[in-house]
């Protein structure tokens, strides 16, 4: 019974999703066209989109969730026992199906209140987009209790014993609770998400339980505020760029287009001792500007490179250290999706963001390019490629290079918006590879769609829920609290910008930068303008240092994914990696305390 419901779910939720997908593209295709080409603009195009949005990043949510894909913190789950581990996952679904058991009443109550409403352009009952929360919360909460119940008995009984337990005596210490006053900002957001997100719960649940948990026992607030804020952090239409830059990603190394930029530049340093180190670097830098996604970027460079690297003799662990920093590198990289994120909760342009980006990282570039030459003098030198090879693979690799060019010039341009633009890039992109490389393989379409649902759902219900939270620590009065502790930091503007270097780093390992950005964007931000500190700079230096705490172990999430990517080690990686961290700990400090590099592109001072 409990295989036949998750195959339902999954025969339902998963086609809904890539057809989400496919009409969102096909809605803001149709915007670019009637409105740059016939001069119509279709008022209509993001309403519907902001919709179907949300809708998408909820059941992205529930695939995510099916697929085991949420993003979560496993640090402790590699080092406990296999029976420990079974336990905690045990406790993970509880906390979950809670979650979704506390979502279930406040998002219908919102529902209902919203039912008398319809929208501006399409006059749809509102209560159709807050159905979606609703619908995809009910189906997490069953697959949380298939999955509870696909453990052990005993661990199941602890596991929801103890989650009623702890219910029942928050609920009975209420009063207990709301003698705490702003205490109980550390009793729930730092000790008990913390506890939950150590324990392997996902961060989106982990943010929600905790934001619902101190609502409903501190406060008056009713709980369909949550299911509210939730609903306005992912409604914004400049967040559609995260689906489609996604899909783009994935297209881009179906179509054939990332292994010709990769013979391409290996074709002309690929000769250099350690030159196949640059290559892997520049190519990071091209291919981000193109997918927007760090996993997808490193899974369509390393099964190109890695081969001919460990063939000259680089050491496994030498190439996942290369490879996971330049991802961290890559970050600020338009269409970096943490840039858009920026930009949304921050309220600035990401045409500048993504402009500013591109110097700062090509700074860590040289940074990670020095190192990585430096260790490899025992590489094996390949044959100098003739002039005629290296033109024929430069000249097979133009629609490729073309590509982020093309990207660029349409947002710079005024033709399409950052989100719109994505559009042009996957249409592109399906063009060349049907008609020029004719290497795209329809089959692997549906398999692409299921995955940019699942890695959507992912990330926005993480903004989801962290919009929810940072609305609460807003309304505690924290944030006020915070800025005037930082704005009297010692060191002025300089300590200002070093404290939140190091915090970020951290928070980037801790918890990646879209959550760390959602949460304390909004409150470190506008104490940087105070200080007189260009919040573009701020942004490129907050996003670069989160890289580097995402991308560097014990505990960044993106270094494991660059080591399963690579079939390799951790551990083994581990001692390589320490090098090109603090190369781009330098190159940091280096963007950090020149501001021109961050802002001569878009002709602001510092």
């Amino acid at each position: 019974m409990r295989k036949q419901v998750d195959r339902l779910i999954r025969a339902v939720v998963e086609p809904l999703c890539a057809l989400l997908i496919v009409a969102e593209v096909i809605i803001l295709a149709a915007g670019v066209l009637f409105r740059y080409g016939f001069h119509n603009a279709l008022i209509w195009s993001d309403e519907l989109s902001g919709v179907l949005l949300l809708w998408l990043a909820m059941l992205g949510a529930v695939v995510a969730y099916r697929r085991r894909e949420h993003i979560r913190i496993t640090a402790l789950e590699r080092v406990v026992s296999p029976a420990t581990g079974a336990l905690l996952d045990a406790v993970s679904s509880v906390v979950v199906a809670l979650f979704c058991l506390e979502m279930l009443p406040a998002s219908y109550r919102l529902l209902v209140q919203e039912s008398s409403q319809v929208t501006a352009a399409l006059s749809i009952p509102r209560s159709w987009i807050v159905a979606g929360i609703v619908l995809p919360m009910g189906l997490i909460f069953v697959l949380a209790v298939l999955r509870l119940l696909e453990s052990k008995p005993r661990d199941a009984m602890l596991a929801t014993l103890g989650g009623v337990v702890l219910s029942l005596a928050a609920y009975l210490g209420r009063d207990a609770f709301a003698a705490l006053g702003n205490l109980n900002l550390l009793v729930f957001f730092v000790f008990f998400v913390g506890i939950v997100v150590a324990i392997g719960v996902p961060i989106a649940f982990a943010f929600g339980t905790g934001t619902l948990s101190y609502l409903a026992l501190t406060t008056h607030v009713p709980l369909s505020t949550v299911a509210d804020r939730m609903n306005e952090g992912i409604a914004n239409i400049i967040l559609l760029a995260i689906p489609l830059f996604v899909l783009l990603g994935l297209l881009v190394d179906c179509s054939g287009m990332a292994r010709r930029l990769v013979d391409a530049i290996a074709s002309l340093v690929g000769h250099v001792r350690g030159g196949l180190n640059i290559v892997l670097v520049v190519t990071m830098y091209l291919v981000s500007g193109i997918s927007g996604s760090k996993t997808a970027d490193m899974a369509a460079i390393a099964p190109v490179l890695f081969p001919e690297m460990e063939r000259r003799g680089q050491d496994r662990g030498e190439m996942i250290a290369l490879l996971s920093t330049s991802a961290a590198m890559a970050e600020t990289i338009p269409p970096s999706i943490v840039l858009i994120i920026v930009g949304t909760v921050v309220g600035l342009s990401i045409k500048d963001l993504f402009t500013a980006g591109l110097l700062p990282a090509a700074v860590a570039s040289i940074a990670l390019v020095i190192v990585a030459l430096a260790r490899s003098r025992r590489t094996e030198l390949a044959e100098r490629a003739t002039l005629q090879r290296i033109a024929r693979a430069f000249f097979v690799a133009i629609p490729g290079l073309a590509l982020p060019l093309i990207i660029r010039t349409f947002v710079i341009g005024g033709i399409a918006t950052t989100t719109e633009v994505s559009t042009v890039g996957i249409v592109y992109t399906l063009l060349v590879g049907i008609f020029i490389y004719r290497e795209l393989d329809w089959r692997r379409l549906y398999p692409m769609l299921r995955e940019t649902a699942s890695l959507t759902g992912a990330i926005m219900l993480i903004i989801a829920t962290a919009t929810a939270m940072a609305w609460a620590l807003t309304q505690s009065g924290f944030a006020q609290q915070l800025a005037a502790t930082l704005a009297t930091a010692p060191g002025g503007r300089a300590g200002f910008l070093a404290a939140s270097v190091v915090a970020f780093v951290v928070l980037g390992s801790v918890l990646e930068g879209i959550p760390a950005m959602v949460l304390f964007g909004p409150l470190l931000f506008p104490i940087a303008i105070q200080l007189g500190i260009n919040p573009i700079h701020y942004a490129i230096v907050a996003v670069l240092a989160m890289g580097i705490g995402l991308f560097a172990p014990p505990l960044g999430v993106g270094y494991y994914a660059a080591c399963a990517i690579g079939k390799a080690s951790a551990d083994d990686a581990a001692r390589h990696v320490i090098p090109y961290i603090l190369a781009l700990t330098v190159a940091l400090v280096i963007i950090a305390a020149f501001p021109q590099i961050s802002l001569i592109l878009i002709g602001a001072k510092s």
